[in-house]
């Protein structure tokens, strides 16, 4: 193993030789294992060249470069991404999906070149994020993602973190300026990793690596990308400058981006005719569990880019390029049952219960049926043999019963014609879709709806969850949300494994629970089509609930965002008598039912709403007051504030303890800021008062 020789701190340029030779020999060595897979030392020696490194730069702060590969770890978090143009446009791919679909398309690129036969290199589809990287003088500059395809975000002090990822280009022949293009991806073994992590710490797994990859690059703390051990591989030269070499075809490419030390997926292969490329489909078909990343199709390109020219572009996509989808992964199970639940807005849904199954990488138990209607068009029987698939890859779903090992005896669910647990006559709805409960005191219903008037998008009354909400419906201790009001200390203290402590915090978070705004009450009374937005709407317009409630229907449809159904919705609920009891019980007990005013802020002056049109979820401790006050302020300032993340969210203000919201905004490629990155954002317009 190379090592460096010691010098005098006088020796300027020796120590500067001395300092660029190390780096490259750790570059080199990267090279070897990352883009060859290929490594000439140990692991165990090659962290200990890169200690070397550390020390030197320890001792030599004034040398320490940005490309240096020590510059990975990450820096200080920023405000938020900048968006850039791309100089060329990042299109979108073509589908097919199956061999009739690919030899379409061999025969529109033949049409096309007017009879000319092309040449095709196949490359795996890498499940990842789409990324594109740019150079000059062969040094790293920039990383934007593929955004909208016309623009995206910048992210290179995230990207700087990936190892695969060169500082400076090796070889000859290197343009001034070069942009290349791939996609970023996690390893479904470092996924395992850092599961484990989180199952240790309590917290839930992510589903998989592709989201998980779109919610590392989103950080903007990169140091916790750096933590993340994510990877490139890159499959496109883009030529938009005279200076960029084209070479003879796509395949020497790829090789020459190789050469230049750039990671490569090694798994390409060029075939001479469409035969040929379906032979390496069905191959890699069979052959993609083997991998350790995940892969969800081949992308076929045409070779030649003269021919490439030739054939040029759709608004969308290249006509010289198709992907090819794997099919979805389907299982086989047996049908062992079907149970009906209740939801909190009274339909009834119809409940898949398996055989276990493994699919996709999880095992899989239940499967929802939808609705009466959909089982009746499947004909699914218990006792029937049932192909089930993930839709996108999450969300199991029974596809159909397998008539050839139907068995003798197989039973239809019977369409019920009363609830299964309060036994009321059940409904149709209207449009037909749906059987409903319109029993409001079914205790189905009202378990699901003393939970979500709970959550904390609603009245976030923390402590308050199933096992506990259970046992009050069950003791009929409660039933409605005015019964809440009523419980004492001793009541909640004599439920099952709720200890003295843990019964004053739940009765501590039900009574400041009144003190919640409109807006959330309103949410969280279950009216149907009314979510967190539109409960926001309608507090800014009326108010107070009285307002509302006295509200003629033609006057809610006229607001913006609200139409006719829900106004509907609205007016039916507050004209049940048995929801105006409600209303008057929680009144009795001391509900707030007041939406606090906000502050105009100077429209002309430097504090003109900065936060307009974004939407933030707050969550953790904050030094910069309770979360109620901070999103009061962000409201003030032109923001929204949701409850839980969402890919509607635009950022997420993380405090202390930010738990559970930050993984899944994290999931979600959600922006993650902290109180300094936020204060930064509204011009640190957040002072302490």
């Amino acid at each position: 193993m190379e090592r460096m020789s010691q010098s005098t701190p006088s020796e300027e340029s020796t120590l500067q030789a001395q300092y660029e030779h190390l780096k490259s020999v750790i570059e080199h060595h990267n090279y070897r294992y990352y883009v060859l897979a290929d490594p000439e030392i140990s692991d165990q020696e090659f962290d200990r060249l890169y200690k070397e490194l550390e020390v030197f730069e320890a001792e030599h702060p004034e040398l320490r470069s940005p490309d240096s590969p020590t510059q990975r770890v990450g820096e200080q978090p920023i405000p938020g991404f900048e968006t850039v143009p791309h100089r060329v446009p990042m299109l979108s791919i073509g589908n097919t999906y199956n061999e009739g679909e690919l030899r379409a398309f061999d025969s529109r690129v033949h049409k096309a070149l007017g009879g000319e036969s092309p040449a095709y290199v196949v490359e795996l589809k890498l499940d990842g994020v789409a990324m594109s990287l740019h150079y000059e003088n062969g040094r790293f500059q920039r990383a934007i993602t593929r955004g909208d395809g016309s623009q995206g975000d910048d992210v290179t002090q995230n990207v700087r973190t990936i190892r695969t990822v060169p500082f400076r280009l090796r070889g000859d022949s290197i343009p001034p300026r070069l942009e290349v293009r791939g996609e970023v991806f996690m390893r479904t073994g470092e996924l395992e990793r850092i599961n484990e992590l989180r199952e240790k710490a309590g917290l839930e797994p992510y589903r998989n690596p592709r989201n998980t990859t779109a919610g590392t690059l989103k950080q903007l703390d990169s140091r916790a990308v750096a933590e993340r051990r994510l990877e490139i591989y890159l499959y496109e030269l883009v030529l938009d400058d005279e200076s960029v070499p084209t070479f003879d075809t796509h395949f020497d490419t790829l090789k020459q981006l190789q050469h230049w030390g750039l990671p490569v997926n090694p798994h390409f292969t060029r075939c001479e005719d469409i035969d040929a490329v379906i032979g390496v489909c069905e191959a890699w078909q069979l052959k993609r569990r083997e991998l350790d990343y995940e892969i969800d199709g081949m992308v076929i390109k045409v070779d030649s880019p003269a021919q490439r020219r030739k054939l040029g572009n759709t608004a969308k996509s290249p006509r010289w390029v198709i992907a090819y989808k794997f099919p979805a992964d389907v299982a086989r199970t047996r049908l062992c049952d079907i149970k009906v639940q209740v939801g909190k807005s009274g339909a009834l849904t119809p409940v898949a219960e398996l055989e276990p199954v493994t699919l996709a990488g999880t095992i899989v138990k239940r499967a929802s049926l939808y609705n009466f209607d959909d089982l009746a068009k499947k004909d699914l029987r218990i006792g029937d043999t049932v192909e089930v698939q993930k839709a996108g890859e999450i969300i199991p779903q029974v596809l159909r019963y397998v008539p050839e090992l139907r068995p003798e005896g197989a039973q239809a669910l019977t369409v019920p014609s009363h609830c299964p647990v309060c036994h009321t006559e059940a409904q149709q709805d209207p449009d037909g879709v749906f059987l409903r409960c319109l029993n409001m005191a079914c205790p189905a219903q009202l378990k699901e709806r003393l939970e979500h008037y709970a959550a904390r998008k609603a009245m976030d009354i923390d402590g308050l969850g199933p096992a506990i909400i259970e046992q009050l419906v069950d003791q009929e201790l409660v039933t409605n949300f005015a019964d809440l009001y009523d419980l004492s200390r001793e009541q909640l203290a004599g439920l099952n494994r709720m200890a003295k402590k843990s019964a004053a915090n739940v009765h501590q978070a039900i009574a400041a629970s009144k003190e919640r705004p409109l807006n959330r009450l309103l949410f969280g009374l279950g009216i149907r089509h009314v979510g967190s937005r539109t409960a926001e709407i309608l507090a800014e317009q009326y108010g107070n609930l009285d307002a509302l409630m006295l509200a003629p229907r033609d006057e809610l449809v006229a607001i913006h965002e609200i139409g006719e159904i829900v106004a509907a919705s609205i007016a039916d609920f507050f004209a049940t008598p048995e929801n105006q009891e409600l209303v008057k019980r929680l009144r009795e007990v001391g509900v707030n039912f007041e939406e606090p005013k906000a502050q105009n802020s100077d429209s002309t002056g430097d504090n003109a709403q900065p936060l307009a049109g974004m939407t933030f979820v707050v969550t953790g401790v904050l030094d910069m007051g309770s979360r109620t006050e901070v999103q009061d302020r962000i409201k003030q300032l032109g923001g929204k504030c949701t409850g839980s993340v969402s890919k509607k969210t635009d950022y997420l203000l993380a405090g202390g303890n930010a738990g559970s919201k930050r993984d899944k905004a994290q999931e979600l490629g959600v922006p993650i800021l902290d109180e300094a990155a936020f204060c930064a954002m509204i011009g640190d317009t957040m002072d302490d008062e």
